[in-house]
């Protein structure tokens, strides 16, 4: 999207905040000078989780043919 300087101005807001939603460059063309005005990349969702250290790390299969007698208690 290539705009000028003026409806830049008029709209400033509104169009960081287009950018920030849909990702795309803004072009301001100035007397035949084009200037970019890139957004941030989003982070991916999977990118902002965090490391829980009590998780269990492995297959799940696993846990299947474990022996959990010694720790199953039934209740009364």
């Amino acid at each position: 999207m290539t705009i000028t300087p003026t409806d830049f101005r008029k709209d400033l807001f509104n169009l960081l905040d287009m950018l920030l939603d849909t990702g795309k460059v803004l072009e301001i063309n100035r007397n035949g000078h084009i200037f970019k005005v890139i957004p941030p990349k989003k982070k991916k969702k999977l990118d902002r989780l965090t490391a829980h250290k009590d998780a269990v790390v492995g297959d799940s299969d696993d846990f299947i043919s474990m022996d959990w007698s010694s720790e199953w208690k039934p209740s009364i």
